[in-house]
């Protein structure tokens, strides 16, 4: 019998989500619910597995962790990528690595809930009407003939794109490579330079993938172009934009707000200074938590295991 342990199922669904009974004649099956940060108690928890479920880049693995894992045979994260696994060492130690599909609407479908609760302010007003404060205490930014601005033009940017015209957005998109005739196919303007959208947007929101060419793609210069009165969201990955600038364009007003589901350190410090700006929806990486997504993660992670058992393992990540 082969040890799997299932990490950071913070909502305690993947072994509801899917028929784990299937392995249980070749495999114990058992999950982790809490985030374990320290890399000595987590060696502590998982050493005695050899194939371990990972939940994104909930928990890292780097190279330095692997080799702490001598049982190791099998790692299989939730989607078709996960950049906090190195594969090169997990291939050089002799573990498979396996993914699994993921919908791009629940991304597309939270990035419009940061849009829109920023937009009406619904935090602040849900919040007084709680807590006995004042009846209406905001004025809201109509969002139809607002511009739309987005960074990545991929599966999910086309789709928020898409509903950013339903609402009666101009719309508009860069990234490094995108060109006129793909923006055109999606029914968006290309904006000609990153700088130019910026400047052009009342809403800029990021659908990148984290490289090297997107890590700090937006800093302390590339805020201050945005409008004043420009809403910021990020569901993509925190280092795309320069954090330090961030909190700064946020506390001293640079832009109006921003709607984040992601942070550099997950779960988010207690004292982080996030926490504590009046102007930011902040989420705790919330984009592809949804039933259905849920139930494609656990389903297609016990097809992994079986193929693997089985000798011809899918879904490789290389």
């Amino acid at each position: 019998m082969r040890r799997c342990l299932i990490l950071d199922d913070y909502q305690q669904a993947a072994l509801s989500l899917a028929d784990w009974s299937r392995l249980a004649d070749r495999v114990m099956v058992s999950a982790i619910s809490e985030h374990i940060a320290d890399r000595d108690a987590l060696v502590a928890r998982i050493a005695e597995a050899e194939i371990l479920v990972i939940m994104r880049e909930r928990t890292p693995f780097p190279a330095a962790l692997l080799e702490r894992l001598p049982r190791l045979e099998l790692l299989v994260t939730s989607g078709p990528r996960n950049l906090a696994i190195d594969i090169a060492a997990a291939q050089a130690r002799g573990i498979t690595v396996c993914g699994t599909e993921s919908s791009p609407t629940p991304p597309t479908e939270l990035t419009w809930a940061l849009i829109l609760g920023l937009a009406r302010h619904l935090p602040a007003e849900n919040q007084a009407l709680r807590t006995g404060g004042p009846w209406q205490s905001t004025i809201g930014t109509d969002l139809a003939g607002a511009t739309l601005g987005i960074m990545g033009l991929g599966k999910i940017g086309t789709r928020v794109a898409t509903i950013g015209r339903a609402f009666g957005m101009r719309v508009i998109a860069w990234s490094p490579n995108l060109d006129a005739d793909r923006a055109a196919a999606a029914g968006v303007e290309l904006a000609p330079s990153k700088e130019a959208l910026l400047e052009a947007s009342d809403v800029v929101t990021i659908h990148l993938v984290l490289g090297d060419r997107t890590r700090g793609l937006l800093g302390e210069a590339e805020l201050r172009r945005m409008r004043k009165s420009a809403l910021l969201v990020n569901t993509s990955r925190a280092p795309i934009v320069d954090q330090l600038a961030l909190r700064r364009a946020l506390g001293e007003g640079w832009i109006a707000g921003a709607g984040l589901d992601v942070f550099e350190t997950e779960p988010l410090p207690a004292d982080d200074p996030f926490r504590r700006l009046p102007n930011l929806l902040g989420l705790p990486h919330l984009g592809y938590v949804t039933r259905n997504n849920y139930r494609t993660f656990s389903t297609q992670a016990v097809e992994d295991v079986e193929a693997w058992l089985a000798g011809a393992p899918i879904r490789i990540l290389s």
